[in-house]
């Protein structure tokens, strides 16, 4: 979720593709603060705080939003610049999507911001033949197809850079 408004250059953000033992990955439910009728799911994450690193956020971000921190991090599967408005703002971020394992399936959002509390609704597993199914909206907008193929196949051999996306 965002954390700061966009600026000169695009917000650092890491995100985790977190996948149980059934091979689900968590995705969260979101909503536009001002119009709760416009929803999504997407993959935890945030912004890098201080000097921390992808992979120090991705943990944090994880357990923060999901409670989750019995994870093994795994590789960066995926770069994404996009750019979107949400709530009265315009953000710009760059994101990598980190692969992550865990056993654990309970979720707890104790560690949400103020932002989050007021546009997080829950979380959820699904399976691939769920999100490739699913009639809601979901980002980044080839999850599915992206989950499909990872599964199939594998994390990649170097991180794949993905189309941008500017809502």
């Amino acid at each position: 979720m965002p954390a700061e408004p966009s600026g000169a250059e695009p917000r650092k953000v890491a995100r985790v593709i977190l996948l149980d033992p059934e091979d689900r990955i968590l995705l969260l439910h979101g909503f536009e603060p001002a119009d709760p009728g416009d929803s999504w799911w997407f993959t935890p994450g945030g912004g890098l705080e201080g000097d921390e690193s992808r992979e120090q956020a991705a943990l944090r971000e994880l357990a923060e939003e999901t409670g989750i921190t019995e994870v093994e991090l795994g590789p960066v599967l995926w770069h994404r610049y996009c750019a979107f408005p949400f709530d009265g703002r315009r953000w710009e971020q760059d994101e990598w999507y980190f692969l992550a394992r865990t056993d654990r399936t309970a979720t707890a959002m104790d560690g949400l911001t103020e932002l989050e509390r007021r546009s997080v609704t829950g979380a959820r597993w699904w399976t691939s033949e769920e999100l490739l199914a699913a009639r809601e909206t979901v980002y980044p907008t080839k999850l599915a197809e992206l989950f499909r193929t990872l599964l199939d196949e594998g994390p990649p051999g170097a991180p794949v850079v993905l189309p941008p996306e500017i809502v």
